[in-house]
């Protein structure tokens, strides 16, 4: 088998050909997809990449203000009129920011104990609304137009009774591929 002079200076420098690199996106997608949520996509990620000990995942959250707009409003079926709150985060794990996310969700759907937690302390969205028995309905799931990041996903999490409470706007890192690529 002949090997091209580039997939030899690939190999030797150990860079992904880019169908390998497509297939870790793919797996990732998959692994996503799986999981009930994304902390629990994280935090299973980080323990197996070995990111921290032991793999706890954290939401610092920066303190930004966005409105939000008729797209979002119409996801979470709700009117012009009704409060939401946006929580803009990043996903920790030790020292490594796993993903990015943006947060629009209707406060008058989680229980008062759950705002609180949201507003005052770094547990993830996720674990914290655990008790609703939500799922993840993905709108969409593509490329990033940051190169730092591997996936974006946009999803709406459903609550158990089946009412929408939460559109997030993930970008995971390309730090997650690391592994994948075979």
């Amino acid at each position: 088998m002949r090997i091209s002079l580039y997939a030899a200076f690939a190999v030797v420098l150990g860079l992904a050909a880019p169908a390998r690199a497509d297939d870790a996106i793919e797996r990732l997608k998959a692994d996503l997809v799986a999981s009930a949520s994304a902390t629990q996509f994280l935090t299973s990620k980080c323990a197996r990449l070995k990111l921290a000990a032991p793999p706890l995942i954290k939401a610092v959250r920066e303190k930004l203000e966005r409105t939000a707009d008729s797209i979002v409003r119409k996801a979470l079926e709700v009117p012009a009129d009704t409060p939401l709150r946006y929580r803009r985060v990043d996903l920790t794990c030790g020292s490594h920011v796993l993903s990015q996310a943006d947060n629009w969700y209707v406060p008058e759907r989680l229980t008062p104990e759950m705002n609180h937690r949201l507003d005052t302390t770094d547990v993830p969205f996720g674990a914290v609304v655990k008790p609703l028995h939500f799922r993840r309905k993905n709108l969409k799931m593509a490329a990033p137009d940051d190169p730092a990041h591997a996936l974006r996903v946009t999803a709406v999490l459903i609550s158990g009774d089946g009412r929408p409470f939460s559109l997030v706007v993930e970008n995971y890192s390309r730090e997650l591929l690391a592994g994948e690529e075979h």
